[in-house]
């Protein structure tokens, strides 16, 4: 069994970092809070604690769960950003580092530098947590797979497929922490857009261990065939200028999870297979943004069909959302607080 305590005082930054065991223990720890949070228990685990948020990219789950979070267990939020703060404009985040852990029990970041949340974590003195990078996406990564458990009572031994723009971190993400967690994944891409090799290297060392079953294919059959979960993330995401959009839609459509796409699993029918998004998504033609995209280069940069991503069947990307507040919760108790649970 897992000593709690090798997570006390932990840093959060990159999947690879943790064993599958103490994954798996703050993504079970998350599962018991959202049970303990349905039946109104809320018991104070970081009373007097005081959280820094620090984003330099917009956030709306990342943001709430974290706030959320805090105020569920009794510790405090602030919300810094570019805007109201001098961090990374007028004061290094090394010096940043310095000063804010001087104040703070634990520190958020979501930015763009892997480099950067290293750096906090190295020179404030607590506990870091990476709410996104350009590299890793540990906090969707909890929430993620402690949806998988939910649907399906265990995450070793599922067969999960990515579908779109693989070289994104959430891509990355998933194909590595489901080699530490033993979940076979496939990541499905146009060659140009697969993860990047030192990716793949390092997920096929932690599979050997795991015994996951990677596959990484430009074969969209190939790919779906027999998978328990459908993963999609937007093709466009933040930094992605728009004279690349037109060339990324034309070369992700092939990769556009449908109801052909979930009949081609094998397991649409037979309650085995579900559709998982990190969110926001384009689905329709309701966001300022996709209506922009369909007037200009008369493409729907649809990652998802609507009857799909409003499928009650096998939609469970709102779960999937609300899932970031309990393991968020269940990682900041577990680095915070040094009782075992």
């Amino acid at each position: 069994m897992i000593n709690k305590n090798s997570l006390y005082g932990r840093s959060v930054i990159a999947e690879q970092d943790f064993s599958a065991e103490q994954l798996n223990y703050m993504i079970n720890f998350a599962i018991k809070l959202k049970d303990q949070k349905a039946k109104g228990i809320l018991p104070p685990y970081l009373k007097h604690k005081n959280i820094a948020g620090i984003f330099m990219k917009p956030s709306t789950r990342t943001r709430s769960a974290f706030e959320i979070a805090s105020a569920d267990t009794g510790a405090n939020f602030v919300y810094l950003d570019a805007q109201g703060s001098h961090i990374g404009s007028a004061e290094s985040i090394v010096d940043t580092a310095k000063v804010l852990g001087e104040m703070y029990d634990g520190i958020e970041f979501r930015g763009y530098k892997q480099q950067d949340v290293e750096n906090l974590a190295k020179y404030s003195g607590v506990p870091v947590w990476n709410g996104l990078t350009d590299e890793n996406h540990p906090t969707q990564m909890l929430a993620d797979y402690m949806t998988v458990k939910e649907n399906f009572g265990h995450i070793k031994g599922i067969n999960l497929t990515y579908l779109g723009d693989g070289s994104d971190n959430v891509a990355t993400s998933l194909l590595v922490t489901g080699a530490i967690l033993g979940v076979n994944v496939h990541i499905v891409s146009p060659k140009a857009y697969q993860p990047a090799k030192r990716f793949v290297t390092l997920a096929n060392k932690l599979a050997k261990k795991s015994g996951a079953k990677l596959m990484i294919t430009d074969d969209v059959a190939k790919g779906v065939r027999n998978s328990n979960v459908i993963y999609t993330d937007v093709w466009l995401s933040m930094g992605v200028p728009e004279s690349e959009f037109k060339k990324r839609i034309k070369t992700m459509m092939p990769y556009q999870v449908n109801m052909k796409i979930m009949k081609a699993t094998g397991n649409a029918d037979n309650g085995k297979l579900i559709f998982m998004h990190c969110l926001p998504s384009f689905h329709d033609n309701s966001t300022t943004i996709a209506q922009h995209i369909y007037k200009k280069f008369d493409f729907k940069p649809y990652e998802v069909t609507d009857d799909v991503f409003n499928n009650p069947k096998y939609a469970r990307q709102f779960e999937e959302a609300q899932n970031r507040m309990h393991s968020i919760k269940a990682m900041m108790i577990a680095t915070l607080n040094p009782i075992k649970f």
